[in-house]
């Protein structure tokens, strides 16, 4: 949990926070996510994902398009001496990631959004926060 502003360098280098490096390791796998975020994962935890789509039916078109924007970009991260990952530049590009950066733990993983997409998704949802909490009530 938690909410960091970091910048993207001209290398597509972003720093991991410390809090978010002890629970994920020196090897990330990093990619597409919803709303035009990007998701970090533990090894293990990709693992856990992979098996899940895995087990989609390749049958049906809806899984598969998912599958790919999934999997298609994926890519495993290293973290540096300065606790920073390198993103690919195509996941730079899905994301629209400029230079200032928000890194958010959620749940389970960690996304990587553009400030300015964050920004205008946090607001939107604030404006619905309670509306969406009441459709919810069920899983708590």
């Amino acid at each position: 949990m938690g909410e960091y502003q970091h910048n993207l360098d001209k290398k597509n280098r972003i720093i991991v926070p410390a809090k978010f490096r002890e629970q994920l390791g020196d090897i990330m796998i990093v990619t597409r996510w919803l709303d035009g975020c990007l998701a970090i994962y533990t090894q293990d935890q990709w693992k856990s994902v992979y098996e899940k789509i895995s087990q989609l039916p390749s049958t049906k078109r809806e899984a598969r398009r998912f599958v790919h924007m999934i999997m298609a970009k994926a890519a495993e991260c290293e973290v540096d001496a300065q606790g920073r990952i390198c993103i690919p530049a195509p996941l730079v590009k899905e994301a629209s990631l400029e230079k200032a950066c928000v890194v958010v733990g959620v749940s389970d993983h960690v996304e990587i959004w553009d400030q300015t997409r964050w920004d205008e998704y946090y607001a939107n949802a604030s404006e619905d926060f309670e509306e969406i909490a009441e459709t919810l009530t069920d899983f708590f």
